[in-house]
């Protein structure tokens, strides 16, 4: 056989320029694909719109990648007509977006066995906007004592959106008057109280198809500044648990595009925000890690066309729950077997086996493109529209230099496998 077939990779998308026009950018680069049947894989991308659709109406892509549908539901409900109707592989599963918001991370971790910081939902601050709320809060609302919960936890604390949202309506509370200000500047937002854990570092675990990378974060920093770039910074133990963890999280949900905050204290992991199916992609914000986030991303995106890989809707939380119970597993035993259910769903062996064969050359595709004008291009308008005019020069340097020291790295890492 030595057919043909064009695949096309639809983008679901907000705002964001940057990194679609990265990825856009890498596809063109990349050519033809030869698998082994003999069929002859060439990859398109296109920017999706959002307008009115009859739910027979024929989808194009053959792999949408969604930035949008987490925060609206026209874009939502179309996805999950693509998924049943159409069969259109979904990167990450929509079906979940609705229930599945850090509130509920944190209740599957607590069920699967895993550590979260002492946390409480507390009720909504001003009263939503439904006719039935004046008679049900009077009737069944209980008073509640919300410097008392406070003390319980005991400070600092954090108070945040149950569903999260790029830390909107976070605040740190040091004292109940702290406290009692944040509660009420959060209006009709469902809010936790969580009790802040002692930690050395603060990291995120970007996990994409069967790879993740592990940046240490410093939420405090300015924008530009808050992914530090360090590689070895964790114990061997403590960077196996957060890999594990966030993969977790990712499988469990049925996501396959997700980041994960954690607290590491010497070789303890908490996980304290693990649920984000709209994670940072942007080079103003990944910097140095931003081209292993577009790599992985259309490695994964080609891999699961061109294998045909059929999407996943339902949730399988049975085989997680019988880890968690299972008396005879300690907490090693039992983070590397939810990691073995996440490997066995993303295929992570035969991930890797096929794009060592069929995409050697995308490590130096994307080397070249990040050490383009093209690239630079990105780069200039992305901070242009990021930041202030007065910030921009300055800005631009950092960010050249971060970027030339992934260059070099990548250099040399691809020098060595060429030598090995």
């Amino acid at each position: 056989m030595d057919a043909s077939q064009r695949h096309l990779i639809g983008l679901l998308l907000g705002s964001e320029e940057d990194w679609p026009l990265a990825l856009e950018a890498i596809v063109r680069r990349l050519g033809p694909v030869r698998t082994a049947d003999g069929r002859v894989h060439e990859f398109d991308t296109e920017r999706l719109t959002i307008e009115p659709f009859r739910l027979t109406d024929p989808v194009r892509a053959g792999l949408v990648i969604d930035r949008l549908a987490y925060w609206y539901y026209h874009p939502r409900e179309w996805l999950k007509k693509a998924a049943l109707v159409d069969e259109t592989y979904l990167v990450n599963n929509p079906f979940t977006f609705q229930s599945m918001e850090k509130h509920s991370a944190y209740c599957a971790l607590l069920r699967l066995g895993l550590p979260v910081p002492p946390t409480v939902l507390v009720p909504y601050k001003e009263p939503v906007d439904n006719v039935r709320w004046a008679y049900t809060s009077a009737k069944y609302n209980r008073v509640f004592d919300l410097g008392a919960i406070a003390a319980e936890l005991g400070y600092p604390l954090y108070l945040k959106p149950f569903d999260g949202g790029g830390w909107r309506g976070v605040a740190r509370i040091e004292n109940e008057s702290d406290l009692h200000r944040s509660y009420d500047e959060s209006g009709r937002m469902l809010m936790h109280l969580q009790a802040a854990v002692p930690h050395e570092y603060v990291v995120r675990a970007l996990s994409i198809g069967p790879e993740t990378i592990v940046m240490r974060y410093q939420p405090d920093r300015p924008p530009h500044d808050r992914y530090v770039v360090s590689h070895d910074f964790l114990s061997p133990t403590a960077r196996r648990r957060v890999v594990a963890m966030s993969r977790l999280v990712g499988s469990f949900f049925g996501w396959e595009l997700n980041t994960s905050e954690l607290l590491v204290d010497g070789d303890t992991v908490v996980p304290i925000d693990v649920a984000d199916p709209c994670p940072e992609l942007g080079v103003t914000a990944l910097h140095y890690y931003f081209p292993w986030a577009i790599k992985a991303l259309v490695r994964w995106s080609v891999y699961c066309l061109a294998t045909g890989r059929r999407q996943r809707v339902e949730m399988c939380t049975e085989r997680y729950y019988a880890i968690a119970d299972d008396p005879t597993l300690d907490e090693e035993e039992r983070l590397a077997a939810y990691l073995a259910l996440a490997d066995e769903q993303v295929e992570t062996d035969r991930y890797w086996e096929w794009c060592e064969a069929h995409l050697p050359q995308l490590d130096e595709q994307v080397l070249d493109w990040v050490d383009s004008t093209d690239f630079d291009r990105v780069l200039r308008e992305s901070v242009g529209a990021a930041f202030p005019t007065a910030d921009q020069s300055a800005l631009l340097d950092h960010y050249h230099g971060l970027v030339e020291r992934w260059v070099v790295d990548e250099s040399t890492r691809l020098r060595k496998l060429d030598v090995g």
